[in-house]
């Protein structure tokens, strides 16, 4: 059971994880050095940076799967361990990873529920109720504004790559994800793939939940985001708010000024 909330309020919304310098070292390697930042309901917070930088680390230990070499994870302001995936769960923190969670040869409905499929009858004569998990699925889908009509008993290995993303998500915020954790949910995506992730998450955002997206697409969290952290080498080297930084701007931080403006200059030299 999820203990009672006692969020703490940053202008408007409630904070509801923080992390606390936390940093992060294997066998004397230092992943992650000092990382603090804040997910408030409600609020987009894209957190950015190369291959290497440390995201994928830092979802690991806010999601239970590593331990913390330093610093503290807060929800509600207390302090928390999370010794597993299902503790973190526990607590409302949900992931959504770039390899999509569901299963092409199961129904949509089925995918939906899995874990906690609703049930009808009792004893011996107990049986999962597809109709049920099937109004669950398309309701739910529909509220969150997924525009095409898609039926609970079709398989979804029949879905797009963006409705699959989009299934995953919905199945999070469906079963009580306070802060959603999603890692490059668009990095194998198309255009249009992509717009209909971007455009859930502006949904899911209405509803109160936290987002950390993880991205290294500056464009797709300049479109959505709301805080901007920036992480190279294990450092956070840059936060600040939404138009406070240009997309170049962001994807110079991201590389390094140097390095992208030695690539820029060798572009310009071919073009002309």
């Amino acid at each position: 059971m999820m203990t009672e909330t006692r969020s703490v309020s940053q202008g408007g919304a409630s904070c509801v994880m923080e992390l606390v310098g936390i940093s992060k070292d294997y066998r004397g390697m230092a992943a992650l050095k000092g990382v603090s930042l804040s997910l408030l309901s409600g609020r987009i917070l894209c957190l950015l940076g190369e291959n290497g930088a440390g995201k994928s680390t830092l979802i690991k230990l806010i999601t239970g799967v590593e331990r913390l070499s330093g610093g503290s994870i807060l929800v509600d302001a207390e302090p928390v361990h999370f010794d597993s995936p299902r503790s973190a769960r526990q607590r409302g923190i949900s992931t959504v990873y770039q390899e999509v969670g569901t299963l092409p040869l199961m129904s949509v409905a089925r995918n939906f529920v899995l874990g906690a499929e609703p049930t009808r009858g009792r004893g011996l004569a107990r049986r999962v109720d597809f109709a049920e998990a099937s109004r669950i699925a398309t309701e739910t889908m529909s509220q969150l504004g997924i525009r095409r009509e898609i039926d609970g008993k079709q398989l979804v290995g029949t879905l797009s790559g963006g409705e699959r993303q989009a299934l995953a998500i919905m199945r999070a915020v469906y079963f009580g994800a306070r802060v959603l954790v999603l890692d490059e949910p668009t990095a194998a995506l198309g255009i249009r793939e992509s717009a209909l992730v971007l455009e859930l998450l502006l949904r899911v955002k209405e509803q109160g939940v936290a987002v950390l997206f993880v991205t290294h697409n500056a464009y797709h969290a300049a479109a959505v985001g709301d805080q901007f952290v920036v992480l190279r080498r294990g450092e956070v080297i840059a936060d600040f708010g939404r138009d406070a930084e240009t997309v170049d701007k962001i994807m110079q931080l991201m590389a390094g000024g140097d390095e992208l403006s030695q690539f820029a200059m060798l572009a310009n030299e071919r073009l002309q």
